[in-house]
């Protein structure tokens, strides 16, 4: 029996990065053995135990062969006899099929160390396309590591495309898609993810509604649909190292491109967008997004427009809008739209989005029309007696009067 390290905590190692997790594989040993040292089993079919110390998972040496579709099309095979590179051989990337013994040596049986140091995602073996998981786990991959200078290779990414075509992608569950696009939306540079899937054209059957946005045979301003994609991307890592909210993240890949399929004029609509809100909560409910993610996501689908056009909005629809968004009880969506707009989510290549000094101001602008509105005196509308719900209405009513009155004064100096 001999046991080794093996894929995520080697190749971490070797790059110099935090190990999170150790898995290790352990060659020529059986269940029977495993149990008699007090491993504990995970699960009653499937060869992964517990150490009775460390609680770190060791998993007998398997292979698995293919005898269904999907993810899930697969019989695992373990025995005594299967060897390490046997192993190995079944993982999706060279620089996950490294594995190192008890004593440091690394084993490298598919020329991941090379990989690493050229900082390049390959395949193990013909056996990537059996299971279509890996399009988005190489995706999510490539936006994990590129901090590091990783691309995928371009037979990676053939395979990949191959696998698409022949609608590997149909039996991934839903769920299974949502987990990868949330780790890959919780990495350092999420818009790698969607750019990988973009090009081996697995964007286009997981999130139809980019495919339907790219292909709308209209345009603003002048600017191409196709090129404004890649436009949204860098909108995306923009925002992304400046937060590393997911609600924020998800919103600035999808808000905005439901919107275009509905509007030719983005000047011309200035409330609640009904349509991109319902494509948009479509789109959540389909992959059972977080709710929280969900609603700030519709509203900022719906809201897009009137956001765009804030500064002209009457003081009436801005108190409606804050109303809309829950503002009161939950402030904390003010930031996440500040963040937005200054980085010219609301105006990326349309009219004023080459202005980042727009963005800045509107920013702004929002926050003290938000403080002005929060900081309205409830206490000092009840010592008036009015009582009940009459409350509410003269609580919207006196913070209209103040935006109102502070807008005579200052608003000029926001814009002109």
């Amino acid at each position: 029996m001999k046991t080794y390290l093996v894929g995520g905590a080697v190749r971490d190692k070797l790059l110099g990065l935090d190990i999170k997790d150790k898995d290790w594989v352990v060659v020529g040993a059986t269940p029977e053995v495993l149990l008699k040292k007090k491993y504990q089993q995970v699960g009653k079919n499937f060869p992964v135990f517990l150490h009775p110390k460390s609680n770190e998972e060791y998993a007998l040496a398997r292979v698995e062969k293919k005898n269904g579709a999907g993810h899930t099309g697969f019989k695992t095979i373990f025995s005594p006899n299967i060897s390490l590179e046997q192993d190995l051989q079944r993982r999706d990337l060279t620089i996950n099929a490294i594995a190192q013994d008890i004593d440091g040596k690394v084993i490298d049986p598919f020329n991941g160390v090379k990989d690493l140091k050229n900082r390049v995602l390959k395949h193990v073996s013909s056996a990537f396309s059996e299971d279509p998981l890996r399009i988005l786990r190489v995706a999510r991959f490539a936006a994990s590591l590129a901090h590091l200078g990783f691309i995928v290779s371009k037979d990676t990414i053939r395979i990949m495309s191959m696998m698409v075509k022949n609608r590997e992608l149909m039996y991934l569950s839903k769920e299974r898609i949502w987990n990868e696009t949330k780790k890959a939306l919780n990495t350092a540079n999420p818009h790698i993810f969607f750019k990988v899937l973009k090009a081996c054209e697995a964007l286009y059957v997981i999130f139809p509604e980019i495919d339907r946005t790219i292909n709308s045979n209209f345009s603003f301003f002048n600017i191409n649909l196709k090129n404004y994609f890649s436009n949204l991307l860098i909108i995306l890592a923009k925002i992304s190292k400046n937060t590393d909210d997911i609600s924020i993240r998800f919103s600035s890949i999808f808000s905005l491109l439901n919107n275009i399929i509905f509007f030719k004029d983005f000047s011309s609509y200035k409330d609640f967008d009904y349509n991109s809100a319902i494509l948009t909560k479509k789109m959540c409910e389909r992959f059972k997004v977080p709710k929280y993610i969900q609603d700030f996501s519709v509203l900022i689908s719906g809201f897009f427009l009137f956001l765009r056009n804030f500064h002209l909005q009457t003081e009436r629809k801005i108190i409606d809008f804050f109303n809309r968004m829950d503002v009161w009880r939950k402030p904390n969506r003010i930031k996440q739209l500040i963040i937005l707009i200054k980085h010219g989510f609301f105006f990326s290549n349309f009219n004023k989005c080459s202005n980042i000094d727009f963005c800045i101001f509107l920013s702004k602008y929002l926050k003290k029309i938000f403080n002005i509105s929060l900081n309205v005196s409830v206490q000092s509308i009840i010592k008036k007696g009015v009582l009940g719900s009459k409350i509410s209405i003269e609580l919207e009513l006196l913070r209209i009067s103040k935006i109102k009155k502070w807008k005579k004064k200052n608003f000029k100096k926001y814009f002109y």
